[in-house]
């Protein structure tokens, strides 16, 4: 064990993750972070509020004109598309990063008392406490994200990655003991 092992395992507390990231995980993970953030649950509420206004009003036209033009049906195709994009965003958003997730491959994800430290194919990245305050758990995952208000800082750790299931306990225990879970 290098000065530096024994500089990061300063509480004792490890838990390791050897995991392969994917566009579910980005997705559960974004879903995740549009809950718990302000910008999110805006999102949530008004693109569905806004879709069904649009719809609604194109209809309305529609039916009491009699006459089909542009602007009802482009205020129905814009409230589909804001439903669409309410159901779908997170999963579109994911598949967004599918390319950046299979060029890093297998991810190694080691958790101690000062942070998370991961590990891909090109790059090695070490998270602080105070870099990602906040965390949510999932079905499937644990959630880092950063302060600010659209938690655009974020780290995925999927439960499937932990090596021994008494770990996950471990794992949940170390992120209360470090982080405010949402």
């Amino acid at each position: 064990m290098n000065t530096n092992d024994q500089a990061v395992r300063r509480d004792g507390r490890t838990v390791e993750l050897v995991y392969r990231a994917t566009t579910a995980d980005m997705a559960q993970a974004l879903r995740a972070r549009d809950a718990h953030t302000a910008a999110g649950r805006r999102r949530r509420w008004a693109f569905p509020a806004a879709g069904t206004f649009g719809i609604g009003v194109g209809l309305l036209v529609t039916v009491t004109d009699g006459t089909v033009t542009g602007a009802p049906l482009g205020l129905v195709a814009a409230g589909v598309l804001l439903w669409v994009i309410t159901l779908f965003g997170p999963r579109l958003q994911a598949r967004a990063f599918r390319g950046l997730l299979e060029k890093s491959g297998e991810t190694r994800a080691v958790i101690d008392g000062s942070g998370a430290l991961l590990t891909a194919a090109s790059c090695e990245v070490r998270v602080g406490w105070a870099a990602q305050p906040r965390y949510v758990e999932t079905a499937d995952a644990f959630v880092m994200l950063s302060d600010d208000k659209r938690a655009v800082a974020m780290t995925v750790l999927p439960k499937r990655g932990i090596q021994a299931p008494a770990d996950v306990d471990g794992l949940r225990a170390l992120l209360d003991t470090h982080l405010r879970r949402l």
